[in-house]
């Protein structure tokens, strides 16, 4: 079943508040963040929906507080992309269901990468498949969206800012529906 905008502004607006996982800021500022770090990149409109929209698996199957703490990987790259499929193109798509594998594949390609993780993130790259092999990382890189994908990992990376300030959810969804089908 596919979701609506005003079905997605609902999500944030009520599971918004929820924490991300073990970090200093909830889902919401962290789509938010993600979002407003993509726009600052110059990325186009189909990058920054995917960019907020990235984790919004999150939300959809909620598995309470830091579910990799309890070594639960919720699939949340996947989990969303039924629900976005009949609304959003590839474009937007493709970079949100790659991007923990972005995560895998730059923990390969970029000696310093592994380092800049969080705790959470560190415990979810175990949970969800570990450090490429250079095999996988090659194959990887000739996905379509591959580039994209490790774009928004590092903009998902870095939206971990306690209180910093961004464009609301009425601005980034805006951008989700200039993108839509």
């Amino acid at each position: 079943m596919a979701l609506t905008l005003d079905e997605i502004r609902g999500l944030y607006r009520e599971h918004g508040h929820v924490a991300y996982s073990g970090e200093p800021v909830t889902q919401l500022e962290h789509a938010l963040q993600s979002g407003q770090l993509a726009e600052e990149a110059g990325a186009d409109d189909a990058l920054v929906a995917a960019a907020f929209l990235h984790d919004l698996g999150h939300l959809l199957n909620r598995q309470g507080d830091t579910p990799s703490a309890r070594g639960i990987d919720d699939l949340h790259q996947y989990y969303a992309l039924p629900f976005l499929r009949p609304i959003l193109p590839d474009a937007v798509l493709e970079p949100i269901r790659l991007h923990v594998d972005a995560k895998r594949c730059l923990c390969r390609i970029d000696a310093s990468y592994h380092d800049s993780l969080s705790p959470d993130s560190v415990r979810s790259l175990a949970l969800q498949g570990g450090v490429f092999s250079d095999e996988e990382a090659d194959a990887f890189m000739r996905r379509p969206y591959a580039e994209d994908a490790l774009r928004l990992r590092r903009w998902d990376d870095t939206a971990k800012v306690e209180g910093k300030r961004t464009p609301d959810l009425d601005h980034y969804m805006e951008i989700v529906a200039r993108v839509a089908l």
